[in-house]
C-alpha cells in the first residue's frame, strides 16, 4: 500500500456525504421560491453553506485518490462554508445586541 492510497470504505463515506448534501438542496431551493424575505436571506446561506459542504465532500476525496489538483474543488467549497458561517454568525451576533424593549 502506498503513502497516498485509502481505503475503499472512506471514498464511500465521502460520496455518502456528497449525497446527503445534494438531498439537503431541494428544501432550501424551496425556501428560495417563498414569499418571506427573512427565509429568503436565511435560505441563500444556507444554499451557500450546502453549496461550499458539496464542493469540500466531492473536492476532497477526489485529490486523494485521483491526483493532488483535484484539491482547487475543495478549497472554494471550504471558503464558501467559512463565509456561509461567519455571515450566520454576525447576524447572530447583531440579533443578540438588538434591544428588546
Amino acid at each position: 500500500m502506498r503513502a497516498g492510497d485509502i481505503p475503499d470504505w472512506f471514498v464511500w463515506i465521502f460520496l455518502g456525504l456528497a449525497v446527503l448534501q445534494v438531498l439537503a438542496l431541494v428544501p432550501i431551493i424551496r425556501r428560495l421560491r417563498g414569499h418571506d424575505s427573512a427565509a429568503r436571506f436565511k435560505a441563500r446561506l444556507d444554499l451557500l453553506e450546502t453549496v461550499g459542504g458539496l464542493l469540500l465532500f466531492v473536492g476532497s476525496p477526489l485529490s486523494l485518490v485521483v491526483a493532488g489538483p483535484w484539491i482547487w474543488i475543495a478549497v472554494p467549497g471550504f471558503v464558501l462554508m467559512s463565509v456561509g458561517y461567519a455571515v450566520k454568525g454576525v447576524h447572530r451576533l447583531r440579533v443578540r445586541r438588538r434591544p428588546t424593549a
